[in-house]
């Protein structure tokens, strides 16, 4: 029997690599000294690289959403547009970039709000493209003047603020002089809470994408289709209602990958689609897609959404964590047992079967994925 490796994990008598573990990292103590010295250097260089690679891409996120706002206060001026035509364009935006976030009608209005307060180009260049999307936004609908406005800018450039923190000096005027700060005026870029900020802004993620948006894109997209394709030709009932259907929850947008609605079984079926590895963090979200769809999209008469989850991969005691205790009916590809009895019993035999879905998939995917 070979030797394992002195970095392999270790696993207990009698545990395997399905259950669950609890990974402890050595001790300080027994590690060389110059450790800390190493990582504290690691950490400070991938720490400024994050927030270097953010602060570069966010003026030119900021930039665009000012030419976009142009253009419809243009159109506006020009042809009276009104919220209808507004809509449309978010609708049609939506379906010509799925994995673009930020376009819906209300942040199609915030753009357009933007490039009518900002009048002068190129905005790239002044001082409100060094904020995130959301900070301008608080700014935008709490600031009626130029001068606040632009209090507010340098104040937030000047100590790091977060969102949060923003709002909470704009609600008590500190403008007017009437609340005091004591955040540190020599904060460090690492400990900025805007700099902080940066990383949960979701305008700014939806507008970059994944690490490879056009890859894992383009996967997705593939699956989304053959899907598609493959249900309606089963022929057992499916009724095609849309492709990145938008839904509005809390002033954001989510998108569903696929939504159906089963004739005979009078309910809605909502399909999400990874070209990854199955994450806990899938459940929640299709768990907020099924309740959204219950509440905005439901008839009376219907029985509750059911949700399908389909992965590239999967890890089985993850998933069963993910799906245990709730009471929204949810399968995740592959996992038979889970399918079979999380869902209706009328509902068995009318979803076409694991083995009939992962054929697919590996169908559906690109052909450089296929040879993977």
């Amino acid at each position: 029997m070979s030797a394992e490796p002195e970095d392999a994990p270790r696993l207990s008598r009698g545990r395997t690599r399905e259950e669950a573990l609890f990974p402890v990292a050595p001790p300080v103590a027994s590690l060389p000294e110059s450790y800390a010295t190493t990582l504290h250097e690691i950490k400070s260089l991938l720490r400024g690289a994050r927030i270097r690679a953010l602060l570069a891409a966010n003026p030119i996120v900021v930039e665009a959403y000012w030419n976009t706002g142009k253009i419809i206060l243009a159109r506006q001026q020009e042809a009276a547009w009104g919220a209808k035509v507004i809509d449309r364009l978010a609708a049609d935006l939506r379906q010509e970039f799925p994995d673009m976030g930020g376009m819906s009608s209300r942040n199609l209005l915030a753009m357009k709000v933007f490039a009518r307060e900002f009048p002068e180009g190129p905005i790239a260049q002044q001082p409100v493209a060094q904020l995130p999307w959301g900070h301008i936004l608080q700014i935008l609908q709490r600031a009626k003047d130029p001068a606040t406005r632009d209090f507010y800018i340098r104040e937030t450039l000047a100590h790091g603020w977060s969102r949060a923190t923003l709002e909470v000096q704009m609600q008590n005027h500190l403008h007017a002089g009437r609340a005091q700060t004591n955040f540190a005026l020599t904060m460090p870029p690492a400990d900025s809470e805007m700099a902080a900020q940066l990383f949960k802004d979701p305008y700014l993620f939806d507008f970059l994408g994944t690490a490879d948006p056009r890859r894992e894109a383009e996967v997705e997209q593939a699956l989304v289709a053959h899907v598609q394709k493959f249900l309606l030709e089963l022929g057992t009932g499916f009724a095609f209602v849309g492709r990145q259907v938008a839904l509005e929850v809390g002033g954001q947008d989510y998108p569903l990958d696929l939504l159906f609605y089963h004739l005979k079984l009078r309910r809605y079926v909502v399909i999400e689609l990874k070209a990854r590895a199955f994450a806990p963090g899938d459940v929640g979200q299709l768990n907020l897609y099924l309740s959204a769809v219950d509440d905005l999209l439901r008839h009376p008469d219907d029985q509750p959404t059911i949700g399908l989850l389909l992965c590239r991969e999967k890890n089985k005691l993850v998933a069963e964590y993910a799906l245990r205790g709730l009471d929204q009916s949810i399968a995740v590809a592959e996992w038979q047992t889970q399918l079979t009895e999380s869902l209706p019993v009328e509902l068995r035999g009318s979803l076409p079967s694991i083995e009939e879905i992962e054929a697919e998939l590996s169908r559906g995917l690109p052909s450089e994925e296929n040879s993977r």
